[in-house]
């Protein structure tokens, strides 16, 4: 029988706030991170905001020296897992060579190729970035491992918008075959002048609010962030006395290769993955009690995700609360769907879902169900967590109440 997988720890950075209590309040206050751009010059852009950490400072994590050699994407996720293995409880490992890390990604440590960039065409040579072993995105989970003083199996997951989702239940594997005990899982992306880029050049970014489901929503906003959970066999964290937030029950993925950039016209990866979630879960239709949607305001996204909700639970949708919290947080690439597991897990243990905010007008091609701009008080007992990436890459993740315990 495999190992049962909990969620004992949770560390987040977010243009919201950082740490579990300070992102969670102000999630369910419905404060927005969006905000004008200062990282890099947006004046070429007809759109100029995004979700920016304004406060953000490593050494508050990392001595300046190993912080001067990390690039942002890395500083995140370090500072995202030190969080986390602080909220775990946890002091120091058992055994070192049991304790894994794998974080995803969508644009890796980017910033190291801007910041050269800005430096030559500048002329600024007194300005150095960080050496360029920065940044090829293994040294993500790397640095992370290093930092942590795990060695057990790392790496770096790059499935884009869905990577955090991936780094999961890579995790979640490791414990069950029992090649590791605890690992450190998220996703981390750090602000990205290239991503923004791309992002305005696809028309697919909303000039000043992000609006899932909304009728008249015009697109997502590019932001950055780190999500880490840590996973344990529940059989160690029992034995130490771990908190559990929620148990990770199953996860399902898929790719439909439908287009580089456009969903599938009918959400056919969607539905897979949730399928598959659900099959690898137990868990029948009836039992999720909340959704958390991949929800990035775009016209598309937010269309072909409702087709695949509406086909994979038929009339029980309108049952079920669904919520994006990418109306406050942006879309924070590849550590949006680790972001939204955090979320979700404190959803269980507090039984207060969070709201979609800038929510006015129901789109009736769309879900209707969404939490409109306040958050609920709930029962919580499973919830399905929805991430979606260019290329048809998909990955739905199932937590749960932790039940059965003896």
């Amino acid at each position: 029988m495999a190992n049962r997988v909990v969620v004992t720890g949770l560390g987040v950075v977010s243009p919201t706030g950082a740490g579990v209590r300070d992102f969670w309040d102000k999630l369910c206050q419905g404060q927005s991170g969006i905000a004008e751009i200062t990282a890099f010059d947006v004046s070429n852009f007809t759109v100029t905001r995004g979700g920016e950490i304004k406060d953000f400072n490593p050494v508050r994590f990392l001595s300046s020296t190993h912080a001067n050699n990390l690039a942002r994407t890395s500083q995140l996720a370090v500072a995202a897992a030190q969080m986390a293995k602080d909220d775990a409880n946890i002091t120091s490992f058992t055994d070192k060579a049991r304790v894994g890390v794998c974080i995803g990604t969508t644009m890796g440590n980017q910033s190291v190729v801007e910041d050269d960039h800005d430096i030559r065409i500048n002329n600024h040579p007194s300005r150095v970035p960080p050496p360029i072993f920065a940044h090829p995105e293994p040294y993500i989970s790397a640095s992370v491992s290093r930092h942590l003083g795990a060695e057990g199996p790392s790496t770096t997951i790059p499935t884009a918008c869905a990577a955090g989702n991936y780094a999961i239940g890579q995790g979640s594997e490791w414990i069950q075959s029992g090649l590791a005990d605890i690992v450190f899982v998220g996703g981390s992306d750090g602000i990205s002048r290239s991503c923004f880029a791309l992002f305005h050049r696809l028309g697919a970014m909303a000039p000043e609010i992000c609006q899932p489901f909304d009728k008249n929503r015009k697109g997502m906003m590019v932001s950055e962030g780190a999500g880490v959970l840590v996973l344990e066999n529940l059989e160690t964290a029992l034995e130490r006395g771990a908190p559990i937030y929620a148990e990770l029950l199953g996860y399902g993925l898929a790719c439909d290769a439908h287009h580089p950039t456009a969903p599938h016209p009918e959400g056919l990866g969607a539905q897979i993955a949730m399928n598959n979630a659900l099959k690898d879960a137990k868990v029948e239709k009836e039992q999720i009690s909340y959704i958390s949607a991949h929800g990035t305001g775009t016209p598309a996204n937010d269309l072909t995700e409702s087709m695949a909700l509406k086909s994979v639970f038929g009339s029980l949708l309108d049952q079920i609360p669904t919520s994006s919290i990418k109306s406050m947080l942006g879309h924070t690439m590849g550590a949006a769907s680790a972001i939204e597991a955090v979320s979700c897990a404190l959803s269980i243990k507090h039984q207060v879902l969070p709201p979609t905010m800038n929510y006015s007008t129901p789109d009736p091609e769309c879900i209707t169900n969404v939490i409109p701009n306040q958050s609920i008080a709930r029962p919580v007992h499973t919830v399905l967590s929805n991430s979606f990436a260019f290329g048809g890459n998909i990955c739905s993740i199932i937590l749960g109440e932790i039940a059965n315990v003896e």
